[in-house]
């Protein structure tokens, strides 16, 4: 039996011979490219991918099939990307980002008309005088509202809730930004602090009724739990709650908000900091029409289709893997009336104008059924 180190010299010289095979593959790329660009053909060949890969799988043994696909998948992508660069190759939502990063905003405004669901108190107000130092607050009753007034130009901006980093993600958000061309231009994380708000003069032991959001709910069932019999209620947001609370007559009903709903709407704390995670942020989005890059933009949210087959959500991470870039969300949704089919979010964290950014939106829109750059911006605390 050979040493263990005997053996792996010889696989540190098979992946040297590799290596070098795989720059000399690249560089024939050069030589494609010149035949694609006189003879007006496209980057992308997928028949001739399909090809290349089914020879591969043919020619390993049934162990390393995969293997050698996803092989060969990778050295056919380093192919493209080099023929790309040659060609000066982009996409319209490349072109797009190069427009909105030339002609960007100084500074980020301060002044404007936000739009955002629910009335005075919500979190979301929180957030709006978190991201803008003057504005002015305009409430509509639900979140498909606030895209459909961006939408509509009767508004500078909206600001919508995303994800809580103890519930996890607002679905609804989600799946109105497959239905809404918006796009992302900051956000923002804030921290949620939940209190059993009542009027004066209500003691803990007459509470009856719970009233508030549904996150919020899930964000506080350690507490609910310590209050047997207590009937539990859902509002569309946990400001709408304490003001119904504050104008109700019956006795023994609360709502689960901030201290800001406590001062708006006279109501006392019963109990404070109640949720189950002291650690407990939401992270809200601002939306604008139009495609607009303010500087400092470090993270992008994305939204891709992949197509369906085996391996094809492998395929687009490789490229994150390949370009080095952070992945620091990945949500799946449904895609109504698709049996099976998926739309993927994710939010990356890489400037703008870097070079490894623009390679990525041009990659996945080469390799994507469906794709979408749904903004790039800075995040605030």
């Amino acid at each position: 039996m050979e040493q263990l180190e005997d053996v792996r010299d010889k696989i540190d010289e098979i992946d040297h011979a590799l290596l070098d095979l795989m720059v000399r593959r690249t560089e024939l790329a050069a030589d494609v490219a010149a035949y694609k660009a006189a003879h007006h053909l496209p980057v992308l060949d997928r028949a001739r991918e399909r090809r290349v890969v089914a020879d591969a799988r043919r020619r390993v043994p049934e162990g390393l099939k995969s293997h050698a696909a996803a092989l060969m998948e990778l050295l056919m992508e380093a192919s493209r990307t080099r023929q790309g660069d040659i060609l000066g190759a982009t996409s319209p939502a490349v072109e797009a980002i190069d427009e909105a990063l030339a002609v960007a905003p100084a500074l980020f405004p301060t002044d404007a008309l936000v739009v955002t669901q629910g009335v005075e108190g919500a979190y979301q107000q929180i957030a709006t005088e978190r991201i803008f130092s003057h504005a002015q607050i305009d409430y509509v009753g639900s979140f498909e509202g606030v895209f459909e007034a961006v939408e509509a130009g009767t508004c500078d901006f909206g600001i919508l809730p995303l994800e809580n980093s103890t519930a996890g993600t607002v679905n609804q958000v989600y799946d109105l930004m497959m239905r809404h061309d918006v796009h992302i231009v900051r956000s923002c994380r804030v921290k949620v602090n939940h209190n059993l708000l009542a009027k004066p003069g209500t003691r803990l032991q007459d509470v009856t009724d719970v009233y508030s959001h549904e996150q919020a709910i899930r964000q506080c069932e350690a507490f609910l739990a310590t209050l047997p019999g207590v009937r539990v209620h859902v509002t569309r947001n946990t400001a709408l709650a304490s003001r119904f609370v504050a104008q109700s007559d019956e006795p023994g009903v609360c709502a689960l908000a901030s201290r800001e709903c406590a001062e708006l709407y006279g109501l006392r704390a019963l109990a404070k900091n109640v949720q189950d995670n002291d650690n407990n942020y939401t992270r809200f989005a601002c939306i604008a029409k139009g495609l607009t890059i303010y500087p400092g933009a470090d993270r992008s949210s994305l939204m891709l289709v992949v197509r369906h087959r085996p391996g094809a959500l492998y395929r687009v991470l490789g490229i994150f893997f390949a370009l080095d870039i952070n992945i620091t969300k990945l949500e799946s949704r449904p895609i109504p009336n698709r049996d099976f089919e998926f739309m993927f979010y994710f939010d990356v964290a890489c400037p703008a104008a870097s070079p490894a950014f623009r390679r990525l939106v041009k990659e996945l829109g080469d390799v994507c059924e469906e794709f979408r750059h749904l903004g790039s911006y800075a995040e605030v605390s």
